[in-house]
């Protein structure tokens, strides 16, 4: 299933609605930098805190999303999927006292810089939260780039520059 435009504003509103916070990761991420839709995306990535994941899974069990079996799941890195096969891919984090976000058990290292949080963009014509162009520039690296990792990358150099590859 592809996920689609107005599945990701329907979502964004549904998670603000409940008072919580959630930036766009990922593909998803990119075009809302970009606003507009670029390419197929077969999932979400949902950057959420970990104060509000209780509250956001329990809307979304309501709304029908159970968790995808997975080998990779881990308590701060999993997926929600419906019977419509809509996936939605959490990362969840908590603020340390400089704002970054960290990613898993502090003892592993993983964090979201806090400069990553800045990013605004729009899908469906809806304002969203979503990492920052620095940030998904940097978060491409590191292992095998895939066809649409060169496409999100030669999109975000297209509009705002970057750094080379």
């Amino acid at each position: 299933m592809v996920a689609s435009a107005h599945f990701v504003a329907e979502l964004v509103a549904r998670i603000e609605g409940l008072g919580c916070a959630l930036w766009l990761d990922g593909g998803w991420g990119v075009d809302a930098l970009l606003g507009e839709q670029t390419r197929p995306h077969g999932d979400v990535d949902i950057v959420v805190e970990a104060c509000d994941l209780n509250r956001i899974r329990d809307a979304l069990s309501d709304r029908g999303f159970t968790l995808a079996q997975r080998e990779d799941t881990r308590p701060w890195n999993f997926v929600l999927a419906d019977a419509h096969d809509q996936q939605i891919d959490f990362h969840v984090i908590t603020f340390d006292s400089d704002g970054n976000g960290i990613y898993g058990p502090p003892a592993n290292g993983q964090a979201y810089p806090a400069e990553a949080f800045a990013g605004r963009g729009r899908v469906a014509a809806q304002p969203v939260s979503c990492m920052s162009v620095t940030f998904q520039l940097a978060n491409r690296s590191g292992y095998e780039l895939r066809d649409k990792d060169h496409h999100d990358l030669a999109r975000l150099r297209a509009r705002f520059g970057g750094v080379e590859s």
